[in-house]
């Protein structure tokens, strides 16, 4: 689905709607609209420049064949008088100085023009992936569940490198060829206006053949780079799954995968060879073959004496620039395609409605009061209700247990106090007023949460721990380490604090990337707790550490626990059962325990036999 959408947004037409849309990413170059306007200037001299190339060269030839040339204003009233007029050259050494003189003006104008325009493009590219990058960061959960990361990081990543090409390159060559061709027609019609009549009755025949050629040389490139990405994905997949692959000793189907993906790739490239083989052949016996016969007629003409070899000579270099110019707008078409699917998708999220984050300099002290109201929830994507009619209070410094099988709500109610999913129906309460009325950022800055899978950024255990207080001392660091008891395994490593996490925090074991993050949550001193399974997946010696320093974290703060093992929560004050978005249950441990029929209790002998037999049994607590 996502290689179709691709190909589709490759294939975009240049109508008004999508060439709106692509303008709309240039509005990022208007704080630079000035170097911006002296570089179209520098460029359009430039393509002046180029133009008189050929004509001197024509001319020097005229000068070396004892024609005196005469150029100025005055040149053409001067033919209709019969006498000359403007600057006379009768040395081949004052055009030669001429020429070389207009070479390096030429060059300097280029060398302006691109200064300037990569001036322009870096800056505004800066600006545009800075925007994206912080309307990602702004934008709500429920769009970010909604997109592949790979998908979004390729926004940020190829579409804004064509917009960043488009800008630089494609825009300034584009006006160039237009300019270039209009020059140059108006060279040709004017220095030999029979000869360039000749041209064009030959010329558009070959151009419409090759521009038919071109777009099915095109489509097959599209499908050889199609094939290609779907073999990088074999090859992202698996080493992604690296540890999957070897565990079940699929090296071998692996290998055998990614063949047969390179085997079509190879198989489509191979037909477009063999049609860019014929394109090129073509190319050549037609562009040449009409150069042939232009060259006849003007041979022709220069024998009748109508007009000069040099004139014959600039007319065939003009000639051959604006078939360039042709061929260059041909291309600059596709890429402005390109760029039109590219700024589509990035101009998407831009477009995206951001969270309202509200101040983030504004304070909220929150006392850890929480009350949910017959609330109800249904998630915007799937439109099923996995909350119904919930209604639950927690006390401020109280422990909340929430216990239930796979999909019963749980993890659902701590994203609706996190606020990553507006509600609709029913109410929660903190401080004794709806969590809607405070400032987004504000409000979470008095939540932590400590998941079940630590993901930690790949920079040192310091700027790990540090992330949960950017502006926090070494020492207010260093103390919230050792209340997660994080300084008894630093102590033995080589670098302490400045050791590198590594990509997700691999070089760490599972306790200590847990501590790590309660270390995180302890320096932001939050108001409310919420432990997501915290110590599920940890062996026993890193169990004991782990729950040593989350009672340290958890000491006068309102936390809410979700629940695997159900030892973990007999001191909280309170626990509440759910069961398919219903509440089924709720009091302490010991007041459900002694609940015979009841589902906690069902789930404890479930657990308690999962220990006896552990070979012969599965838990259903998740």
């Amino acid at each position: 689905m996502a290689r179709k959408k691709l190909k589709e947004e490759e294939k975009r037409k240049l109508n008004k709607e999508n060439m709106r849309k692509l303008l709309g990413i240039y509005r990022f170059i208007l704080p630079y609209k000035w170097k911006f306007v002296v570089g179209l200037i520098c460029l359009l001299m430039s393509s002046f420049l180029i133009m008189a190339f050929p004509v001197l060269a024509g001319k020097l030839l005229d000068v070396a064949s004892g024609n005196n040339w005469t150029m100025g204003a005055g040149q053409l009233m001067g033919r209709l008088k019969g006498q000359d007029a403007g600057i006379s050259f009768n040395s081949v050494t004052q055009v030669a100085l001429l020429l070389m003189g207009v070479l390096l003006l030429q060059s300097a104008f280029s060398y302006v023009r691109v200064y300037l325009f990569a001036i322009v493009t870096e800056r505004s590219i800066a600006v545009l992936r800075k925007a994206v990058y912080s309307r990602m960061l702004s934008l709500p959960i429920k769009f970010l569940n909604s997109k592949r990361i790979g998908d979004m990081v390729s926004r940020m990543t190829s579409d804004i490198a064509i917009i960043q090409e488009t800008l630089s390159i494609t825009s300034a060559e584009l006006f160039r060829q237009a300019t270039m061709l209009i020059i140059g027609v108006v060279i040709i019609f004017y220095m030999v206006p029979e000869l360039s009549l000749f041209m064009l009755a030959v010329f558009p025949a070959i151009v419409l053949l090759t521009l038919l050629f071109g777009r099915t040389l095109k489509k097959l490139s599209k499908q050889s780079q199609t094939k290609l990405a779907e073999a990088n994905v074999v090859v992202e997949e698996t080493l992604q799954s690296s540890l999957i692959v070897k565990a079940f000793t699929n090296e071998f189907f692996e290998t055998n995968r990614y063949g047969r993906a390179i085997e079509n790739t190879v198989n489509v490239a191979l037909k477009a060879a063999k049609f860019k083989g014929a394109f090129i052949s073509f190319i050549i016996f037609a562009l040449f073959g009409a150069i042939v016969a232009v060259m006849w007629k003007g041979g022709t003409m220069v024998d009748a004496g109508e007009i000069t070899t040099g004139d014959l000579v600039t007319f065939i270099m003009v000639t051959m620039f604006i078939g360039a110019s042709i061929a260059g707008l041909g291309d600059m078409y596709g890429q402005l395609q390109r760029a039109v699917g590219a700024s589509e998708r990035v101009q998407e999220i831009l477009d995206e409605e951001p969270e309202k984050a509200g101040d983030s300099k504004l304070e909220v002290k929150l006392n850890g009061h929480l009350e949910f109201k017959n609330l109800s929830f249904k998630y915007p994507d799937t439109g099923k209700e996995v909350l119904h009619n919930i209604s639950f209070e927690v006390r401020p410094g109280e422990k909340l247990a929430l216990v239930g099988s796979s999909g019963a709500g749980k993890s659902t109610i701590t994203h609706l106090i996190m606020r990553f999913y507006d509600v609709v129906n029913g109410s929660i309460l903190a401080n004794d007023e709806d969590i809607s009325s405070f400032p987004l950022s504000a409000f979470r800055k008095n939540i932590a949460v400590v998941p079940q899978e630590v993901l930690l950024f790949g920079g040192t255990i310091r700027e790990n721990i540090r992330y949960g207080k950017p502006e926090a001392t070494d020492e207010e660091v260093y103390e919230a380490a050792k209340k997660a008891y994080v300084m008894e395994f630093i102590e033995n490593l080589d670098e302490g604090f400045d050791t590198l996490a590594g990509d997700r925090g691999i070089k760490l074991s599972g306790g200590q990337r847990q501590r790590i993050a309660i270390a995180r949550a302890i320096l932001k001193d939050p108001a409310i707790l919420i432990l997501d399974e915290a110590t599920s997946s940890l062996d026993a010696e890193s169990e004991v550490y782990v729950q040593q320093a989350l009672e340290e974290l958890m000491k006068g703060r309102t936390t809410l626990i979700i629940a695997h093992r159900l030892s973990t929560i007999r001191g909280a004050d309170n626990i509440i059962v759910l069961r398919d978005g219903r509440i089924v249950e709720s009091g302490t441990h010991e007041e459900l325990e002694q609940q015979e029929r009841g589902l906690y209790r069902h789930l404890l002998n479930l657990q308690f036999t999962e220990i006896q037999n552990p070979e012969n049994s599965k838990s259903v607590v998740a």
